[in-house]
């Protein structure tokens, strides 16, 4: 049986988590396959992939947000086939960020000018749907560190924003 690999975390700070990857097995490891998840907005999970080379690893995942719960599972690829997942949770030190303040406006029937309020030098996502279920689930998405973007829309549709 192939065990779980081990899953240390290292250190963390407000944007940054550091872990280290093992086997507690003489099995020979080719790589590990790394999932961070996130919750943004308890409407939309996000997801990070690794994948990692090599037996033993230390690997640093940065451009995170403060004081926000992740979850790193893991997996080895090994010479005997893939092991089981491990999983870790972790919560990113600091204060989080205050939500941004979105206001969206129509320009014509295809554009929407979307803009916020929030902190400077830093990497916001826009997602946008026509139902709640698609905006959990299949949302569009975009990113940029400018505080305003205009969204390309289908006509005659009404859309969520997410910000």
């Amino acid at each position: 049986v192939i065990p779980p690999p081990v899953i240390h975390i290292e250190s963390y700070s407000e944007d940054s988590i550091s872990f280290s990857l093992k086997m507690t097995t003489n099995i020979k490891v080719s790589g590990y396959v790394v999932n961070i998840y996130w919750t943004f907005d308890t409407h939309r999970q996000e997801k990070r992939t690794l994948i990692v080379e090599g037996e033993k690893s230390i690997q640093k995942v940065a451009n995170l947000t403060a004081h926000t719960p992740y979850e790193i599972s893991a997996w080895a690829k090994t010479e005997l086939g893939d092991s089981p997942l491990s999983f870790v949770h972790v919560v990113t030190s600091g204060t989080r960020p205050a939500a941004p303040s979105l206001k969206a406006k129509a320009i014509n029937q295809t554009a929407v000018e979307c803009s916020w309020t929030g902190p400077r030098d830093v990497v916001y996502g826009i997602f946008y749907a026509t139902s709640f279920l698609e905006l959990y689930r299949s949302p569009h998405n975009t990113t940029t560190t400018a505080h305003n973007i205009t969204v390309l829309v289908q006509r005659d549709e009404q859309y969520l924003f997410l910000v």
